[in-house]
């Protein structure tokens, strides 16, 4: 069955759709992008239409998938629950990811290291929390470890951590300092053999010359 266009009317809610008419009537909309190459007068199959349709959904997937990632970088698992939620189907979303790649608005890799590297700047934590984290979001194992192997040392980051996090405990006696620096890398995830030499240097920096020795 075949069907012309009759006329082709930007949305007054949303510019960026266009409304077409067919053969007297409004058929369905499109984004902007997928109509600019139809125009008044052409005829179009039922095939085409639905070519049309399926380019439309996938577009407007991917600009959900934009706005999505506008807020903060997605592991690629993380883009895919998203679409999913939104109800678009398996192939459109597949397709939504793969131009994602191929755009360079979504990779693993980069994702991953981004992770590792802002997490060490602002809220350090240890490889194996960042570990975990990256699976939760569905990094391949490959990735994490690839991530982890050149950049992350526990004790270079618990010491950040405890630098941040060591104004706190200004003016505390020993016992108490350890106590409260100790639990706050442990639930940071570093280990006792990590987190112990790191508090130790910690009170002695900021004691040092006042003869207050640190005992475990």
């Amino acid at each position: 069955m075949e069907r012309k266009i009759t006329a082709l009317k930007a949305q007054k809610k949303n510019p960026n759709r266009v409304s077409v008419y067919l053969d007297g009537e409004y058929a369905f909309g499109l984004a902007k992008i997928v109509a600019a190459w139809l125009q008044v007068g052409q005829v179009l199959t039922d095939e085409k239409i639905d070519q049309l349709q399926a380019k439309d959904a996938e577009e407007v997937a991917y600009q959900r998938a934009l706005r999505f990632l506008s807020y903060r970088p997605r592991s690629e698992s993380e883009v895919r629950e998203k679409l999913v939620k939104l109800g678009f189907e398996q192939q459109v979303i597949d397709a939504v990811i793969q131009r994602l790649i191929d755009s360079r608005f979504l990779g693993d890799q980069e994702f991953a290291q981004t992770w590792v590297e802002n997490r060490s700047t602002f809220r350090p934590r240890s490889r194996r929390v960042l570990a975990l984290e990256l699976r939760q979001k569905g990094v391949e194992e490959e990735i994490i470890q690839e991530a982890l192997h050149e950049n992350v040392d526990d004790q270079e980051l618990a010491y950040k951590a405890a630098i941040q996090y060591s104004r706190r405990l200004e003016g505390l006696e020993w016992e108490d300092f350890r106590k409260r620096l100790s639990g706050f890398l442990g639930r940071r995830g570093f280990s006792y053999g990590t987190i112990a030499p790191v508090v130790k240097q910690l009170w002695s920096e900021m004691h040092s010359g006042e003869g207050n020795d640190a005992t475990w």
